[in-house]
């Protein structure tokens, strides 16, 4: 796609500071800036359209403190800042659809902790970048304490971006998890599917990660029968997205339908539909009777909105 980049979380030409990575005493030299986040959440400027910057290594007695990149001359960091104590916890905390705010006395006025998923479209693409790439390392962190070869304690080391096992010296890194998700059609008509965990109504591009020893097309192909058991001829790329929810990287791809009859495996999905092009028009706009928009932000509602736009080259 001639405009891929312009996905949610892409584009913002973030720069990612690997010299400062490599020489870490480069950073007294520079300005800080730090930017918390509380269980995955980013702090929010008092307009919730941008992030909210502390100056200064913020937060020093919280966390790992982690290099997200340099903007302006100043190095940016990123600090999990969970263990403090907020005002507002809400039951919505890790569900579906997080609206909840948290907030502290110690924050600058009007800023608060929101979910990065309902805030996503509201940032700039540098911004979106970073908070991407901040709640990425900091989940990645934060399940990587131990090394996976020998069990021993692992410390961070490269500012952030590696973790160093002192048992057996094994460096590891953080990962990202290669997701393929479709946008899968026939003719008129678009492929669409709900998994279990989701809300009644709500229905989203087929997904699912990516195996060892599988190419891009591959994934598509399986992933597609063994949820719905259509099969899928010609594969084409069409664009990325990172998704730190907690750590994948989605691969957006086309895919020709060349059955048409659905069997779901209902251990995989629940529910698997055709929509024709003029009811995705109406999901989009909010006016289905029945089917829910995909999540705004996400690249199945890029995707979606593409195909109807006949945008896909």
């Amino acid at each position: 796609m001639k405009h891929a980049e312009t996905v949610t979380f892409g584009g913002g030409g973030l720069d990612r500071a690997e010299d400062l990575r490599r020489h870490p005493e480069m950073l007294s030299a520079l300005p800080v800036r730090t930017l918390p986040l509380w269980r995955g959440k980013p702090l929010l400027n008092a307009a919730r359209d941008g992030l909210a910057f502390i100056g200064g290594p913020a937060f020093t007695d919280h966390g790992t403190p982690v290099l997200i990149g340099r903007i302006d001359g100043a190095a940016i960091f990123a600090r999990d800042v969970s263990a403090l104590r907020v005002e507002d916890v809400s039951d919505m905390l890790g569900g579906f659809t997080d609206t909840s705010e948290q907030t502290h006395a110690d924050l600058p006025d009007g800023t608060a902790f929101a979910e990065l998923r309902q805030a996503m479209t509201r940032l700039s693409p540098l911004d979106a970048e970073i908070a991407a790439t901040a709640k990425g390392v900091l989940d990645w962190h934060r399940t990587h304490g131990f090394c996976a070869n020998c069990g021993s304690p692992t410390d961070a080391g490269k500012a952030g971006w590696m973790r160093g096992c002192a048992g057996c010296g094994r460096m590891h890194f953080p990962r990202t998890d290669p997701v393929v998700i479709m946008l899968i059609t026939r003719g008129n008509s678009v492929l669409m599917g709900r998994s279990p965990a989701w809300p009644e109504g709500f229905f989203s591009c087929l997904a699912g990660f990516m195996e060892p020893g599988e190419t891009l097309e591959a994934a598509v192909r399986r992933e597609v029968w063994e949820e719905t058991g259509i099969r899928v001829g010609p594969v084409s790329y069409l664009s990325s997205q990172p998704w730190p929810f907690p750590g994948s990287l989605m691969l957006g791809a086309h895919g020709e339908a060349i059955s048409e009859q659905i069997e779901i495996d209902p251990e995989e999905i629940a529910e698997a539909i055709w929509l024709s092009r003029e009811d995705m028009a109406e999901v989009l706009a909010g006016n289905h009777a029945r089917i829910l928009p995909a999540r705004e932000g996400a690249i199945a509602h890029f995707l979606l909105q593409n195909w109807l736009a006949d945008t896909l080259d």
